[in-house]
């Protein structure tokens, strides 16, 4: 089971390939982007949720116009948006 923990750190253009490890369960992290923001920890169906977008590639970068933009917040939403 996956730790669901997020950390917030600096990334710098130059540590792109330098992979950082969870403190928690010492597995890789993802950089998700700086507009993310984590769904509490016991929030297992959101996280779930995370994990399919994750997986199909969506990040949170914020925007100079329009923010992170829509993000689905339900496994019903992420099927309807990939159909």
């Amino acid at each position: 089971m996956p730790c669901r923990a997020s950390y917030k750190q600096p990334y710098e253009s130059q540590d792109r390939d330098r992979q950082r490890l969870c403190p928690r369960c010492a597995e890789p992290l993802i950089h998700v982007g700086s507009a993310f923001a984590a769904p509490p920890r016991r929030d297992t169906e959101a996280w779930r949720v995370l994990s399919v977008l994750l997986h199909a590639g969506v990040r949170f970068h914020k925007s100079c116009c329009g923010g992170p933009g829509y993000r689905p917040r339900t496994l019903r939403e992420v099927r309807e948006r990939m159909a």
